[in-house]
């Protein structure tokens, strides 16, 4: 099982965003940043999970994923496989669409003090 934490920051809503990555696989880590240009900080959440999901396709692509996001948006959207807000259905598609690669797919809500890499990757890929 891989353990994936993802999260998305924006300077300015909207404004310049990245995303950051920081996946778990036993006693080994990966880090990413993506530059996602001028999003929505809910945007830029949605985007890094997508990131993570096609970074595991590549990498990991028979492995179980449980997936950690501190935005509540993101999680409920992804657990209840709907959004009201148009902006977020192409992304929650594009969700559905790369998980449905994998055997099992899980996300779970967590505080950001639990998410510091994935915050501070995210950090990073504005300014990339």
């Amino acid at each position: 099982m891989i353990t994936v934490y993802t999260d998305g920051a924006s300077t300015g809503d909207p404004g310049p965003s990245g995303a950051g990555v920081y996946i778990k696989q036993g006693k080994n880590y990966y880090e990413y940043a993506f530059s996602l240009g001028i999003l929505s900080n809910h945007e830029a959440e949605f985007y890094a999970v997508i990131h993570a999901l096609i970074v595991c396709k590549e990498k990991f692509p028979d492995e179980i994923l449980a997936f950690r996001s501190d935005s509540q948006l993101v999680v409920d959207a992804i657990e209840k496989n709907y959004t009201k807000n148009e902006k977020y259905m192409p992304l929650l598609s594009a969700i559905n669409k790369h998980s449905s690669h994998f055997p099992y797919f899980f996300i779970k809500w967590i505080p950001e003090k639990q998410n510091k890499h994935a915050d501070k990757l995210a950090r990073q890929a504005i300014y990339l």
